[in-house]
C-alpha cells in the first residue's frame, strides 16, 4: 500500500486505454485524528482471480485537499 501526500500534474506523451476495474473506498482515522482516503481497486474480469483487491491507495489529508482543487479545475 501506498500513501500519497502531494501529487505533482503530469501530461502524458501517449494515451492508453484501461480496463474497467470494481473500486471501493474507506474513510480511514490516522493516530492524531486525522483522515485519510483509501481507495482500493479490484481484479478485472481479464486477470485470473477476478474480484481480487489488486492495487490500494491512501491519501493524506494534504493529497486530499489537492484533489479536491484537481477535481474542481476539471
Amino acid at each position: 500500500m501506498a500513501i500519497v501526500r502531494k501529487m505533482e500534474k503530469l501530461t502524458l506523451e501517449r494515451d492508453s486505454s484501461h480496463s474497467e476495474v470494481n473500486a471501493t473506498y474507506t474513510v480511514v482515522l490516522g493516530d492524531g485524528g486525522e483522515k485519510y482516503l483509501q481507495v482500493d481497486t479490484y481484479g478485472s474480469a481479464k486477470r485470473q482471480e477476478t474480484g481480487k483487491k489488486s492495487q490500494s491507495i491512501r491519501f493524506s489529508p494534504e493529497a486530499i485537499e489537492q484533489l479536491k482543487s484537481i477535481i474542481s479545475g476539471l
